[in-house]
């Protein structure tokens, strides 16, 4: 008997000594962590998102990975790793900032594990999990509800315990291939304009007829008002209306395969803005190393691709074109302000007049930034205390639109004079909840656009604090900022998107929620890249821009344009949508876990319909609850991203074949048919 136990131990020992072999540690580190995404600056690889010391709490660590809220990294592990731990917490660097995030763990795209939101002093949180069994795993980090400043994240002591010769591979998640789903415009003239337009009388009008079609082509304009011409070769409307009315002009183009005509009613009165701003933004593809030759390069490229055939019109130049107090570049250095207070750019800028004066000759609109504030956000001069001359030099230099970013105005409210704006931070969110003090700054700059002698669109960039879409249209703007600054990772995207329908019902002509720009294309001033958002979810992005009523700005490099990324921008039946008269913002109808289907009513008495999934897995159904669509009857259904129709249908007794990858969309154009 007791020869037997021994045989026993000795044959245990012997297997424990055997699983011991048959294992091995494979850290987060050793692997590739270049494709992660994350919403600023490049994955850390022992060190933090600044290259520093992986730094928690006040302890340090020297292995980890270092990155951004929102984040996500995915690694193939196939069943062959048994366990997974790690450390987790905010990295110390940002002292003095207000970070909050959550880290998720997600195996097979089922939630494993979530650290609750923490925030800058928590000590390092542990976590261990199992992973049996499981082929996919995916490291996120998503901000924590207060917007993605300054969430540097860290993964520390991260480690994968696995199967002897076990290969851990991590992938991007935009591996698969972008497809094409537009065919290309026709050599056909097509006018792809907008078919409203708002001037406040007297002020400069410009308008360039947006079409496709071979070129050469020639354009004319039947009925337009007094004070107004067409150049012919260009179709750019310039001139000025002295009245208020309504025009109801007819424009023509005109080329070799044919002519083509379409209405443009011209509203002169007090709205501008009548449609979502279209354009073009300098900041995500450039950043600080914004110049007057980048933007410039960015206007003819805007024009070269074609896009501006499809409408995009507005260049618009962001942070960076003034003072910078902690700027080292010497084109930074100089004064911030003539001696009667009026603005004075960098040297990367010298000449605003001219620069706007060559965007005008191209039938283009420029647009400029600054903030309420003693610094914008990105350290440069802002214009508290300068309001009124900032207003007067934004129309003297020709500008059509304002971005006025919230920034370092919390350090205004928080009591510190302007003679202690060195003491204010440039980005400083605190007291933009407070009604009567959210309001007073915008209402300020709002009230001195107005009074210009050119017509300025005016955008409110403060994030949604406050509501900012109840007051918004009191404080005379055009568009207002309802989210945080979006990035191009799929839960800024996502969450951004399933923010909306609380402000949808303050859109109209004149009046539109800006959800933030456009991330496709190569974007990441510093850190150039493709967008990190799979095809599949670019479309689904563009698509719900498009039913939100969002003003559409680009904000990758247009010298950079790929086909995939051109053609998204050039579908006129998605933008259509968008551009509708009727200017209402599409709302969630219906939620079905989540998948979410978006309705908006156009004018010609149609709807737009966004399936859109935001889950995991893909939607396989026959959908019939037209009813809670607010659609009945006989329906011609019509695929918006293939230009077709798909299917005719009975509502009442038929049924809608939908078959949507996992983060895609299926957006379609339903129109009664008898």
């Amino acid at each position: 008997m007791l020869k037997q136990k021994i045989l026993v131990i000795g044959a245990a020992l012997l297997l424990s000594g055997n699983i011991a072999k048959a294992q091995s540690t494979v850290w987060l580190d050793q692997l590739d962590l270049s494709v992660a995404t994350q919403g600023h600056g490049k994955p850390g690889i022992n060190t933090s998102v600044d290259g520093k010391p992986l730094t928690i709490a006040g302890e340090v660590f020297k292995r980890g990975f270092g990155t951004h809220a929102e984040s996500s990294i995915l690694i193939k592990l196939n069943g062959k790793v048994k366990n997974f731990s790690a450390l987790v917490g905010i990295d110390d660097e940002i002292k003095g900032q207000n970070p909050a995030a959550e880290f998720e763990i997600y195996g097979d795209n089922k939630k494993l594990w979530s650290s609750g939101v923490m925030k800058l002093g928590d000590k390092a949180k542990p976590v261990n999990i199992s992973l049996q069994g499981v082929n996919q795993l995916e490291l996120v980090v998503t901000d924590g509800g207060n917007g993605p400043y300054y969430d540097h994240a860290n993964w520390v002591n991260a480690k994968f315990e696995t199967a002897d010769g076990a290969k851990l591979v991590t992938f991007n998640p935009i591996a698969s291939e972008p497809y094409i789903l537009t065919p290309k415009p026709g050599p056909k003239p097509k006018i792809n304009s907008a078919t409203v337009y708002g001037v406040r009388p007297g002020s400069p009008f410009l308008f360039r007829v947006a079409a496709s079609g071979e070129r050469p082509m020639t354009f004319s304009a039947k009925n337009l008002p007094q004070g107004l011409t067409i150049d012919a070769q260009t179709g750019i409307i310039t001139g000025n209306i002295n009245t208020k009315g309504t025009y109801e002009v007819v424009l023509s183009a005109k080329n070799a395969k044919g002519s083509v005509s379409k209405k443009l009613k011209i509203e002169s009165g007090d709205k501008i803005a009548l449609t979502p701003t279209m354009g073009w933004n300098s900041w995500n593809a450039f950043g600080h190393e914004v110049s007057a030759d980048k933007v410039k390069r960015a206007a003819d490229a805007l024009v070269k691709s074609g896009l501006v055939n499809h409408g995009w019109n507005y260049i618009n130049i962001d942070d960076s074109w003034q003072f910078n107090r902690d700027g080292k570049d010497p084109s930074y250095q100089g004064k911030m302000r003539d001696e009667n207070g009026y603005i004075l750019t960098n040297s990367k800028f010298p000449d605003m007049k001219g620069l706007t004066d060559y965007f005008h000759s191209l039938g283009l609109k420029a647009g400029i930034y600054s903030s309420p504030g003693p610094w914008t956000c990105g350290g440069c001069a802002g214009s508290y205390g300068y309001e009124k001359q900032d207003a007067e030099s934004y129309a003297k230099w020709g500008f059509d639109y304002l971005k006025y970013d919230w920034c370092s105005y919390g350090g205004v409210l928080d009591g510190l004079p302007y003679n202690d704006a060195n003491k204010v931070s440039s980005l400083n969110f605190s007291g933009g909840g407070d009604l009567d003090k959210g309001v007073k700054p915008f209402k300020l700059m709002g009230d001195l656009l107005k009074n210009q002698p050119r017509d300025i669109v005016y955008n409110l960039c403060q994030y949604g604090m406050g509501d900012v879409w109840k007051w918004g249209d009191n404080a005379n703007a055009e568009s207002w900022r309802t989210t945080n600054d979006i990035t191009d990772t799929w839960a800024s995207v996502k969450n951004i998107a399933l923010a909306q329908d609380k402000a949808a019902p303050y859109a109209k002509p004149g009046n539109w929620n800006d959800p933030d720009m456009l991330v496709v294309g190569v974007v990441g001033w510093g850190n150039p890249h493709q967008s990190k958002l799979k095809p599949d979810e670019q479309y689904l992005h563009i698509s719900l821009w498009s039913i939100f009523s969002a003003p559409l700005l680009i904000g990758c490099d247009l010298e950079k344009l790929d086909d995939f990324t051109l053609n998204l921008l050039t579908n006129d039946e998605v933008i259509a949508v968008n551009q509708d008269a009727l200017g209402k913002q599409g709302v969630v109808k219906q939620s079905i876990g989540e998948f979410r289907i978006y309705v908006k009513d156009l004018e010609d008495g149609s709807k737009a319909v966004a399936f859109a999934n935001f889950g995991r897995e893909k939607v396989n159904m026959s959908y019939k609850d037209f009813k809670q669509l607010g659609i009945s009857g006989k329906q011609t259904v019509r695929d918006l991203w293939r230009q077709k129709d798909i299917a005719k249908i009975n509502t009442s007794n038929q049924s809608l074949a939908l078959d949507i990858p996992a983060h895609g969309v299926a957006y379609y154009k339903f129109i009664s048919t008898k």
